[in-house]
């Protein structure tokens, strides 16, 4: 890239790899205890890349609509308030419970990421986009109701080749843009970060509580 040129808010595939790398590590260390990210290398009949592969965070476990929706001692309880021990998501078992998978996978056509999703009940029955619909919290359904950048549509998964629920990349440069702030004329921002930076707006939309400490470098 040259030294006059704008960053389109892309990343390469090495430069995927790379902050993959980093934000398990950095996940690692701030959530030793929970599910963690882990990269899962497959190849693509498609495309022919080196290290290509996809992260999978799985087995996360959620209440129901039922059970989230209950009514609490305190009425001005926010989800937005909820310290990220508490947060929605969480490892349990129980009947009343939700299982949600998330694999993040590199688009080639976008040359972003892409969250890819999906829910089933504890029997293995999948749930229905209304009945994931049900569990995100309120301010998940404010972000989607926003933003044309997050709506939610199914597709194929890249790698497993079945219909997985994703958030559509299509304006993923455009924000990831303005989020690192890439109108710097100089030079790209720091892209081993970049795949934090951007869960942090994509995991809010689906209920995916992120932690701040995930924005400390120096983790």
């Amino acid at each position: 890239m040259g030294g006059h040129c704008l960053w389109d808010g892309t990343l390469s595939p090495n430069d995927f790899i790379a902050s993959a790398d980093d934000l398990t590590k950095k996940w690692m260390a701030i959530n030793p205890n929970l599910p963690q990210w882990t990269w899962i290398p497959c190849q693509r009949m498609d495309v022919s890349c080196n290290a290509e592969g996809y992260l999978a965070l799985e087995n996360m476990y959620q209440l129901s609509a039922s059970e989230v929706n209950a009514p609490t001692d305190d009425e001005n309880y926010s989800a937005e308030e909820a310290p990220f021990d508490n947060a929605t998501l969480i490892q349990s078992y129980n009947d009343d419970m939700h299982i949600y998978d998330f694999h993040i996978v590199y688009s080639f056509s976008y040359q972003v990421p892409v969250l890819y999703f999906r829910g089933y009940r504890c029997d293995g029955h999948p749930l229905h986009l209304c009945d994931i619909e049900k569990d995100l919290p309120p301010y998940s359904s404010k972000i989607r109701n926003e933003s044309k950048w997050t709506f939610m549509t199914q597709e194929e998964h890249p790698y497993l080749c079945c219909p997985w629920y994703t958030l559509h990349p299509c304006g993923t440069s455009d924000w990831m843009k303005l989020l690192l702030g890439g109108d710097l004329p100089s030079k790209n921002p720091d892209m081993l970060h970049y795949l934090s930076a951007w869960l942090s707006v994509v995991g809010q939309t689906v209920g995916l509580r992120i932690p701040l400490e995930l924005h400390d470098k120096s983790i």
